[in-house]
Parts: structure tokens; sequence; C-alpha cells
């Protein structure tokens, strides 16, 4: 990881066995009701090949002010090497500013397959078949 100046928070994890690590906004963001933003970490990062960052919402900003990130989970490929950006959108009833130095959201990192892409005439039948959204009920 890469900081872009001096006055970024680096990610960490915050308690031991934390899937994580808390990402922090590097610039105040005010939000109205309903506003998109893309705030700023400040960071940098290499992943290495074979892995992935997932961006994810941070579960107190969501419950407690209706803050979540848009895209989730925001995919951070190996290639990457831009700075670390989180797409976050206000749900809630107020408007909200995110504070320089604050939590905005959690990255975890996964290892990712590659998959072995072929054409086809036809696709095997299932038990699932082309039933769709729904199709299995609510109860």
């Amino acid at each position: 990881m890469k900081k872009l100046d001096d006055g970024v928070k680096m990610p960490s994890y915050a308690h031991d066995g934390d899937s994580g690590v808390d990402l922090y906004a590097n610039q105040e963001v005010k939000m109205e009701p309903g506003a998109i933003a893309l705030v700023p970490t400040g960071i940098k990062i290499a992943i290495p090949l074979g892995f992935e960052a997932q961006v994810r919402p941070k579960s107190g900003l969501a419950l407690n002010h209706g803050i979540t990130v848009l895209n989730t989970p925001g995919t951070i490929d190996a290639g990457y090497r831009g700075e670390v950006g989180v797409i976050v959108v206000n749900h809630g009833k107020k408007a909200f500013t995110i504070e320089k130095g604050k939590k905005i959201a959690q990255m975890v990192f996964n290892k990712v397959e590659k998959a072995a892409l072929e054409e086809v005439e036809e696709l095997n039948e299932t038990s699932r078949n082309t039933s769709g959204f729904g199709s299995t009920g609510l109860e």
C-alpha cells in the first residue's frame, strides 16, 4: 500500500479475526439524502495476481445513517494501481457528512479463479432450468 499524502490513515484490522480492513475517508464529503459520491481514501494498493479486493459497507453506517457502498461489493482487480475510492449512497432521511479520517467502508481480500469459457450449442437441463427471479418463493 502507498499513501498519497502524509495525513492518510492506512487501512487496518480493528480486531483479531476480522475479515476486512477498515478504509478511511481522505476528505470530507457532505451528502444529502439520495446523494451518490466517490469518497477518496488516499491510498493505492498492489494486489497479487490471483487475488482481488472487495469494498463492502460498514454495518454501523448502514444501520445508523443509511450510508452504504453502492456497487457492493466493489471489486478492485490485481492490475489496478489508481487511488482506492469508495462509491457511497445516502439512503437515509437526513444529510450526512463523511468526515476526513473516519471509517467509510471495509476491504476484504479474496482468491479468484479463472474460468475456462467454452461456447456450446446447447446447455444441459437442470431442475431449475429457466426459472428466474423469485422462482423459489418466500416461504
